[in-house]
């Protein structure tokens, strides 16, 4: 990969947020079109600011680079294993999307043979987009550009940690494993969804569990923005993440990571 072609793409992803905002910002607090999918296996929101974001998205890369493939929550799979693959979730956190909460996002990466190599985390009701890539990672806000990168934290007793909801996402064991980390840190917040990404990636927060409940769409975004903030992503057992979800340690400082993973390691798949 050529790293010029990189600003190309990071040019596109601010393009994809506009062109899904366009569609979100005037569902949010409004009549969004709330249906549940869940059926037997429990309440799975959908909104119409999923589906038309995701389908906005779809149009504009048809139209801009037409023979790379997509992968998205709402619409599935289109030729994932083309060179260049766009992974996308439209409205990451539709709980907090119709709780009318500005903590949900929309997460678009790209993946690059394989690996993801570009992605975004947009907010877009509160005006941010984070970006990010190896080389660097930076929030986009009001048409200014300010450079993301981690704090130190080298202890768990130091840090600000996030999950989303263990109650309802995470497994028996994985929430006996949230706990041994939880009582470790110093403050935890929940209900963040993706959002907790991009404040890792601010400096601001320092460690974010997920659950093996997690798709690729829901997390691949991390990668690329903590990459190039100076940040961490593994699975519990400290390793890569792949390509098909799963469990995720998002973390600002190794040391701090590294602290948590072997009270995660019992319940790592």
């Amino acid at each position: 990969m050529k790293p010029d072609l990189i600003p190309g793409f990071e040019e596109l992803l601010l393009d994809l947020n506009r062109v899904s905002a366009e569609v979100i910002l005037p569902l949010f607090r409004s009549d969004h079109g709330l249906e549940d999918k869940g059926g037997e296996t429990g309440f799975d929101p959908v909104t119409m600011a999923d589906r038309g974001a995701e389908a906005a998205i779809r149009r504009r890369l048809a139209e801009v680079v037409p023979e790379h493939g997509v992968i998205g929550e709402e619409y599935g799979e289109d030729r994932p294993d083309r060179e260049f693959v766009w992974v996308l979730d439209p409205v990451d956190g539709t709980r907090a999307f119709i709780a009318g909460l500005p903590l949900w996002t929309t997460l678009i990466s790209l993946r690059w043979r394989g690996q993801p190599l570009v992605s975004s985390i947009g907010q877009p009701y509160l005006g941010e987009v984070f970006l990010g890539s190896p080389a660097r990672s930076r929030l986009v806000r009001g048409g200014a550009s300010k450079a993301l990168s981690v704090r130190s934290c080298g202890s768990l007793s130091r840090a600000i940690i996030a999950a989303t909801d263990p109650a309802d996402y995470f497994e028996p064991d994985e929430q006996a494993a949230w706990a041994r980390v939880r009582a470790g840190a110093r403050l935890a917040r929940l209900g963040c969804d993706a959002y907790a990404y991009a404040m890792v990636a601010a400096g601001v927060m320092d460690l974010v569990i997920e659950s093996r409940a997690c798709k690729c769409w829901d997390i691949e975004a991390a990668a690329p923005l903590l990459a190039g903030a100076g940040g961490v992503v593994t699975d519990w057992a400290g390793r890569p993440i792949g390509l098909n979800g799963g469990q995720i340690a998002i973390a600002g400082d190794p040391a701090c990571l590294e602290e948590a993973l072997p009270l995660l390691a019992a319940a790592a798949d």
